[in-house]
């Protein structure tokens, strides 16, 4: 005779739904148990610091950067792809950004600072127009080495970008070491982007 588990016992009759009723019950409770799993693991997270709600977890994280080929975005001459990145041969962060964004501008002045301290920083406007994006660094600031333009917005899929700004740290060899979703701070520049910068660079 064979062991039927409890949840594929066959119905006697007329009680054919039965275990049809006992999922529906069953599903929401554990659906407010998942939940409730990853509300407390925040909760902790809160207490110790550790939770950043903009630390959306990216599977590229510790992989080679995608394959792609963009056209340049005025006012660079050229654009790039992850060839030129490979051949820059040193860590670079790579942004992506657009004209309409406004946490892109927040951002703009400690990118402009970055360019400063000598850190290589690649731009890709995203899903915007040449001459907006054109216009946006002529009022804020070129903080690029090299421009390209994703208008449809396919490379930043690959990428797994869900919105800008995104910035990535790809180290020498074209391994993605980071991702931060949201403008950069100064906060953040001084606890992630400069720990990496000195370990990478």
């Amino acid at each position: 005779m064979r062991n039927v588990p409890p949840t594929l016992t066959l119905p006697r009759e007329g009680g054919g739904n039965f275990v049809l009723r006992r999922w529906l019950l069953l599903g929401p409770l554990g659906v407010a148990a998942a939940g409730g799993v990853g509300f407390l693991a925040m909760l902790r997270g809160l207490s110790t610091g550790s939770f950043d709600p903009r630390g959306v977890p990216s599977p590229l994280v510790g992989r080679r950067i995608p394959e792609f080929s963009l056209p340049a975005q005025s006012p660079s001459p050229q654009g790039f792809g992850a060839a030129d990145l490979l051949a820059a041969g040193r860590p670079a962060l790579v942004n992506f950004f657009a004209s309409w964004c406004v946490p892109c501008l927040a951002e703009q002045p400690l990118l402009m600072q970055l360019k400063a301290a000598g850190v290589a920083i690649w731009g890709i406007a995203y899903k915007d127009a040449d001459k907006a994006a054109a216009d946006l660094l002529a009022r804020t600031g070129d903080p690029y080495a090299r421009i390209a333009r994703d208008e449809p917005g396919r490379v930043a899929i690959d990428w797994g970008v869900y919105g800008v700004p995104e910035t990535f740290f790809v180290d020498r060899s074209g391994t993605i070491r980071w991702r931060w979703a949201g403008p950069l701070s100064d906060d953040t520049i001084a606890q992630q982007v400069q720990p990496l910068l000195r370990k990478y660079g």
